[in-house]
């Protein structure tokens, strides 16, 4: 089974992705900052991850960074989710590591097509 880490602080956002992801046969793994969101990554080593990038303690920046840099996770998948639909976001994301990113509120097929392609390529 496909194990996906959800790093969200939002419960409401948090709850919504993972029951959606947990009926389409995820297994799913919660986190709700970036501290846990490290840790749990390092734990679990999940075939992808879902980061939010405005979360307390340590940012999703932060944790891609230190997820990137460890050579435990760093081929680890992540999409990049924020509220951010600001210019220069995206590249934002992509510069500190994520592999792909994707607006709030999600688009549940769109997000779904972004994660098949990530896990297809980490497959390989």
């Amino acid at each position: 089974m496909t194990r996906i880490i959800i790093i969200e602080d939002n419960e409401m956002n948090r709850d919504m992705l993972s029951r959606r992801l947990g009926r389409r046969g995820y297994e799913i793994v919660i986190a709700i900052d970036g501290r846990e969101g490290i840790e749990k990554t390092r734990m679990e080593h999940p075939d992808l991850v879902l980061m939010d990038m405005n979360l307390p303690n340590v940012d999703g920046w932060e944790a891609t960074r230190q997820l990137k840099a460890d050579i435990e996770t760093r081929n680890i998948p992540i999409i990049a989710l924020t509220a951010h639909a600001m210019n220069g976001d995206r590249e934002r994301s992509l510069s500190a590591g994520c592999d792909d990113y994707d607006s709030k509120p999600l688009d549940l097929p769109r997000l779904l097509q972004k994660m098949e392609k990530l896990l297809m390529r980490a497959n390989k």
